[in-house]
């Protein structure tokens, strides 16, 4: 059997060999490869030997270019334009279809690859390098060959970049995911300057990359400049900034559109003469809060206000946090302690709940007040005033006391005595200084007041003085003891 099939595949073989062998496809003469000449073989085996051999990055054209020697000088000057700014030679000429020049870039991606306006001779490469030489140096800053060319022509290189669809997708991003900015938020510090901004880039001449874009941002509808150091030009430049750095990251952008690192120059600085103190002072003792609350009308507007304020001065919390404040109970004592649960969210995350713990406060005959707030709590005789009309718990704090006649006068002598500046904030300043005069230190009322320890240092100054003059002390302390 095995012999049978043997032979029967030998003789199948020799017939097929046989009958190919009849067969003879002709073409036409006009359809055949012409003949090389040695001469002619011989090039072509250099030329492709020199492709493998060249080591740099500038291909030889793999379209026939005659290998003048104008070519060759100009490949070497593309070599010398890429190495003299300290780079590997990324660019490469080569003979388009239609006899210009077609230049293309390293690495091959889309748009990396441009037909030039100039004829593939000689006599146009002077003016042809010219454009190339423009060409690349704009393209260094992160655009691509295609977006290069039309930049150099003065030409905003859209593409299909739709602006109102990154706006909408940021603020999508802003609201719910990073640090999730609530929507008044949104409206008034990111939505004035990215309409502005997209409304400039979707106009007849728009910016060409980032600066220039945040440096027009910074005008008012009236030509006027937003005025340098201001907190609305800060907040106009932080913004814009986080929204253009968003779609190079997250659409992919050439680098050209990402934001400057360094902001300061485009926020500027106050003048001297110009600089107004924004901070709160804390008040130059308990005294003045007890007096600023005996001031107040004995009615249910007034008792309502007394009691925000008592609570704002004895748990030194922001005016805001009042709609964020709760009584827990200790589960090993029972006894109720203060809990906060409000978030204050800001470029390095958001704070974290906490436990509040009191300190009360002391007139200046050395009395400490009882003001029993946690009882009153927990029996809901406290009522607190509307705090969430208008700008917010701390606006409606300063309307409300604004037309109260002792804090006017006692922030007129606070400013004009000891040059201090008062608002809703002071009593939270004022539980800062109070806990340090206690020989608390600065990481514990930092962890009470619901910030990290850098910021409690940065913004209450007095916080490092006297943990530096605590730390002295009591190593004097020691030494004399010893």
């Amino acid at each position: 059997m095995k012999h049978w099939v043997f032979s029967y595949c030998n003789a199948f073989d020799r017939l097929w060999r046989g009958l190919s062998g009849q067969f003879k496809v002709v073409l036409p003469s006009d359809c055949r490869r012409p003949k090389t000449t040695m001469a002619q073989s011989l090039s072509r085996n250099q030329t492709s030997k020199r492709r493998k051999t060249d080591g740099s990055l500038t291909a030889i054209s793999e379209r026939s270019d005659g290998n003048s020697e104008w070519v060759d000088g100009a490949r070497r000057q593309l070599n010398e334009l890429c190495t003299s700014r300290g780079l590997k030679p990324v660019l490469s000429i080569s003979r388009s279809v239609r006899g210009k020049v077609e230049l293309s870039l390293r690495p091959r991606r889309p748009g990396n690859r441009i037909v030039l306006p100039f004829d593939w001779s000689e006599a146009a490469w002077g003016d042809c390098y010219v454009r190339i030489r423009n060409i690349y140096a704009t393209a260094l800053q992160g655009y691509n060959l295609v977006e290069a060319a039309s930049l150099t022509e003065a030409k905003a290189p859209r593409g299909e970049r739709n602006w109102e669809t990154m706006k909408a997708a940021f603020k999508e991003w802003k609201t719910t995911a990073d640090s999730a900015i609530k929507l008044g938020t949104w409206e008034h510090s990111y939505e004035p300057v990215i309409s502005d901004a997209v409304a400039l880039l979707t106009g007849k001449t728009p910016p060409l990359m980032a600066h220039p874009l945040m440096l027009a941002c910074m005008q008012k509808a009236d030509g006027t400049a937003y005025r340098s150091g201001s907190r609305m030009r800060k907040i106009r430049v932080r913004s814009l900034a986080q929204f253009l750095n968003y779609c190079v990251e997250q659409h992919h952008l050439p680098e050209a559109w990402a934001a400057p690192k360094n902001l300061k120059p485009l926020i500027g600085a106050v003048k001297p003469s110009e600089r107004v103190n924004q901070k709160a002072d804390a008040f130059s003792s308990d005294q003045d809060i007890l007096d600023l609350l005996a001031s107040l009308p004995d009615e249910d507007t007034g008792r309502r206000w007394r009691d925000a304020t008592m609570l704002m001065a004895e748990l030194g919390l922001r005016p805001v946090e009042l709609l964020h404040l709760k009584v827990r109970t200790d589960d090993l004592s029972g006894e109720p302690y203060w809990w906060c649960t409000y978030q204050k969210k800001g470029g390095n995350g958001a704070t974290e709940p906490r436990r509040i713990i009191p300190l009360p406060l002391k007139s200046n005959d050395g009395e400490v007040q009882q003001w029993n707030l946690i009882q009153r709590w927990c029996t809901r005789d406290i009522q607190l005033p509307p705090l969430e009309s208008g700008n917010g718990a701390a606006e409606c704090w300063k309307t409300y006391f604004s037309r109260r006649p002792y804090w006017l006068s006692l922030k007129q002598r606070a400013m004009e005595l000891e040059d201090k500046r008062l608002t809703a904030y002071s009593f939270r300043h004022s539980f800062s200084v109070r806990g340090h005069r206690r020989g608390i230190d600065a990481g514990s009322m930092a962890l009470v007041m619901g910030h990290c320890l850098q910021t409690h240092c940065a913004f209450y100054p007095w916080a490092q003085k006297s943990s530096v003059e605590a730390a002295f002390a009591d190593a004097h302390h020691r030494l004399v003891n010893a």
